[in-house]
């Protein structure tokens, strides 16, 4: 969920639309690949039906091939726009995080620690965004990424920067939803 929302949020920093029909798609991954064989290997299918979609003999794909196609073109979509939102966010404007999940910690003794559902929209600062960005480049798993951003959570909401609630451990469980914007 928290990868799959990093990657949202960096194509909202899309100059353009990817190319809508399923020839304009295959013709640019064909240019991106550099051949129709890996383009086939990529998306599960034959090379010759990759040569008939761009040469637009076949118009509509399945609706999983359709999904992959797209997936696979928004991945590689504007690779410069795409670095520069995230060097900007990490380096300056920082995300916005908007979450409904489960938060606990662990506090000292007398203070009130059960979980409880909260819904959170936060301001995380361009360092937070910036251990996101670069954990979910070294290709770190999904919790690695929740706790990441559990830790950003607890800093900026909980522990207010540091001037409260020191020592707080917080736990992000039970995502319902969360979405990044930068």
């Amino acid at each position: 969920m928290v990868g799959a929302g990093l990657e949202r949020a960096v194509q909202q920093a899309f100059t353009r639309p990817i190319p809508k029909s399923a020839g304009a798609q295959m013709r640019y991954l064909v240019r991106q690949l550099k051949g129709t064989r890996a383009v086939a290997d990529l998306l599960g299918v034959s090379q010759r039906t990759v040569e008939r979609y761009v040469k637009d003999q076949i118009r509509r794909p399945r609706a999983d091939l359709a999904r992959r196609l797209e997936d696979a073109v928004r991945a590689r979509w504007q690779p410069r726009i795409r670095a520069q939102a995230r060097k900007q966010a990490a380096t300056s404007t920082g995300l916005v995080v908007d979450t409904r999940a489960r938060f606990g910690f662990t506090a000292a003794p007398g203070t009130t620690d059960d979980a409880r559902i909260r819904h959170l929209t936060l301001a995380l600062p361009p360092h937070h965004a910036a251990r996101l960005f670069d954990a979910q480049d070294r290709g770190a798993g999904e919790r690695q990424l929740r706790d990441l951003a559990a830790e950003a959570l607890g800093e900026v909401y909980f522990r207010d920067g540091g001037r409260r609630a020191a020592g707080l451990e917080v736990q992000f469980t039970d995502v319902e939803h969360v979405e990044f914007e930068l």
